[in-house]
């Protein structure tokens, strides 16, 4: 295998035409160049330079190897222009994984954020689902999750970012006995039927955590997963239900939605990182960028 520092030095010395020119170029001795092509025309089996007077030229041999030498230094120049880039956080590509009412309110504008900031960093967006991705954070499939979690329960190998405190309000059909006050007590709606809008999992387990706190399990009639479906069966009258404020949206004719207190529901979410991940500027841009406009909101 060809040494490729000594391809460099005879890329120069085929430049300058001599072996004394590279030297002074290069800021060797002319025997230690020397030493360097003698080397390499060791390695490769066969003459690379011939004496023309004072000066040398590349036979074929030389010629081709300087060639490629003359390739691998601009590959170089260009790894070590991509390399700075990519440190400087004006290049990078980030996978990022969100549900969706964080997606609408969090991810996007903070997304537009970064683009105007950072336009060479690609972001790969993609939906979470049902399933947890704290794995895809955790094995290095993603660089970034948004997730809702209690304070101070990272899992092991995650770090989480506190992004914001999004509180439920509750859904009332139009007309209902509480529908005048602005504030209601969570027990009040004990023996109410309720909507269900969350599946299973940590939204879901912030309701069932604060009905326990105010003395009663929800009476569940129907079961939606999605807050603009709650909306429409709290609409046509089967049941109350808790949205979180950023999965409100527009309320739906036929409702309307209320503070809840005593004790009031609220989700926290996260931004999910890799603990021992390595310190990535397009990364750091982003969470950044999603605290920023989690503040603005």
């Amino acid at each position: 295998m060809m040494d490729v520092r000594r391809m460099q030095v005879l890329r120069a010395v085929v430049s300058a035409g001599s072996v004394t020119a590279a030297a002074a170029d290069l800021g060797y001795t002319p025997s230690a160049v020397s030493q360097q092509i003698a080397a390499l025309e060791k390695q490769t089996g066969t003459a690379l330079l011939e004496r023309i007077g004072r000066g040398v030229r590349p036979t074929p041999a030389g010629l081709l190897v300087a060639g490629y030498a003359d390739a691998i230094g601009r590959q170089v120049a260009e790894a070590e222009t991509a390399l700075a880039d990519l440190l400087a956080g004006r290049t990078g590509r980030l996978a990022v994984r969100y549900f969706a009412t964080a997606g609408a309110a969090l991810v996007a504008p903070a997304i537009a954020r970064l683009r105007a900031g950072h336009p060479g960093i690609a972001v790969e967006l993609r939906l979470s689902g049902p399933e947890d991705p704290l794995p895809d954070v955790r094995e290095g499939r993603a660089d970034l999750a948004l997730v809702v979690r209690p304070h101070g329960t990272a899992p092991e190998g995650v770090r989480l970012v506190h992004l914001v405190d999004d509180p439920y309000r509750v859904v009332l059909p139009e007309g209902h006995r509480l529908a005048e006050r602005r504030t209601l007590e969570l027990a009040e709606l004990a023996q109410e039927p309720w909507v269900g809008s969350e599946r299973p999992g940590p939204c879901l387990d912030v309701q069932l955590d604060a009905c326990a706190a105010a003395g009663f399990r929800p009476r569940f009639v129907v079961d939606s997963e999605d807050y603009v479906t709650a909306q429409g069966f709290v609409a046509a009258g089967l049941g109350v239900a808790l949205v979180p404020r950023l999965g409100l949206g527009e309320p739906r004719p036929g409702v309307v939605t209320r503070e809840v207190r005593g004790p009031e529901p609220v989700r926290a979410i996260h931004a999910a990182v890799r603990e021992t991940a390595p310190a990535q500027p397009a990364l750091r841009a982003l969470l950044d960028a999603l605290r920023d406009t989690a503040r603005a909101g």
